[in-house]
């Protein structure tokens, strides 16, 4: 996609929704780093779904300790690898206390030091919690990158690397949020919803559909 395309694309993007944001529901770092925990093969309606009420008892790292590990898993068990999720957001939380004076921290390395937390979870919470230009790709903005021509590659690294090189620096910080809900609403996988992409005409996927 030549420069000109990935300005225009963008700008679209931006006059149809302004101020994107996660779909994720949290009033704090600690929340929504736990949401995005929580988040792995997991939609983010299921999510919100359980920590509605886990956040209303445990919305700091003391408090998510406290109710501890198996009071956790009935508020998760709704969510897939429940088990797992809970062992790690106890020890993530244990290790906020311990290291990080109970403030979720700005910065990689110190994010991907707490269990549960790799590279995608890291991008998400600096992004959307500390508006850095990060760009977390999960499996919508890699389609949507390789689909479109906009960051072509043959995995989530490379296509990362190439977007935040590649993506207009006035866009980068929102262009997360953007090319997710641009995947999950209309870049579709199985069917994409050319007819009504806004950046249809700019798209280099040959094969578009021609109805919704």
């Amino acid at each position: 996609m030549k420069p000109a395309d990935r300005e225009e694309m963008f700008a679209r993007l931006a006059e149809l929704n302004p101020h994107p944001t996660t779909e994720l529901v949290y009033h704090s770092p600690f929340e929504l780093l736990i949401a995005v925990i929580l988040s792995a093969q997991a939609t983010d309606v299921s999510v919100n779904k359980a920590t509605r009420g886990l956040f209303k008892v445990a919305d700091t790292p003391e408090k998510m300790l406290a109710l501890g590990e198996a009071s956790l898993k009935k508020h998760i068990s709704s969510i897939g690898l429940f088990n797992t999720k809970a062992a790690n957001v106890i020890a993530a939380c244990r290790l906020l206390v311990e290291k990080f004076g109970s403030e979720v921290p700005a910065d990689r390395d110190a994010l991907e030091s707490l269990p549960g937390v790799g590279r995608k979870t890291a991008n998400v919470v600096l992004n959307t919690a500390f508006g850095q230009p990060t760009i977390a790709v999960d499996t919508h903005i890699f389609r949507v990158a390789n689909r479109t021509g906009l960051a072509p590659g043959a995995d989530v690294r490379a296509v990362e690397d190439k977007l935040v090189k590649l993506v207009p620096a006035k866009y980068r910080v929102d262009a997360h949020h953007w090319l997710i809900l641009h995947g999950r609403y209309v870049c579709k996988a199985r069917k994409p919803d050319c007819p009504n992409c806004v950046i249809r005409d700019l798209c280099r996927y040959r094969g578009k559909t021609l109805e919704a």
